[in-house]
């Protein structure tokens, strides 16, 4: 029994085009255990790609300064850490210590302007922040 909901994490027009922002969210797993789900949102006109924040080369996460997750020239994803490149479109990494391997996709819908992500069970709380705060990591 599959029912799926859509939770709403921003506007489109909160990210601008060829950008892209962090958002730490708190999923609940299959066995009830809350835990925390740090996320990318990259805008691309009207669409809108989603990642786990983590480089799959050692866990850390993407972005070096807060929101800062593109390269330079704006066409790719980069680690902070170790400057691995990945494409926006698939999250397969093409450059740096971690080529061959891809982020993990974050399934997102866009409704009425809303980005929302779909296809997980978040903790819902009365508003969800763009990423703020990284005392955790």
């Amino acid at each position: 029994m599959t029912t799926s909901i859509a939770y709403a994490i921003c506007s489109i027009n909160d990210i601008p085009s060829r950008r892209a922002m962090g958002f730490n969210l708190m999923i609940v797993d299959e066995d009830g255990t809350k835990r925390p789900w740090p996320i990318i949102v990259v805008r691309w006109g009207k669409q809108v790609f989603g990642y786990v924040n983590q480089c799959p080369h050692d866990k850390v996460n993407l972005d070096w300064e807060r929101n800062q997750f593109l390269d330079p020239n704006g066409l790719r994803i980069m680690c902070g850490k170790h400057g691995s490149l990945f494409e926006i479109g698939t999250g397969a990494c093409v450059d740096g210590p971690c080529k061959g391997d891809s982020l993990t996709p974050v399934t997102l819908a866009l409704l009425d302007d809303d980005i929302c992500v779909t296809g997980v069970t978040l903790v819902e709380d009365d508003e969800v922040l763009p990423d703020e705060e990284r005392e955790e990591n």
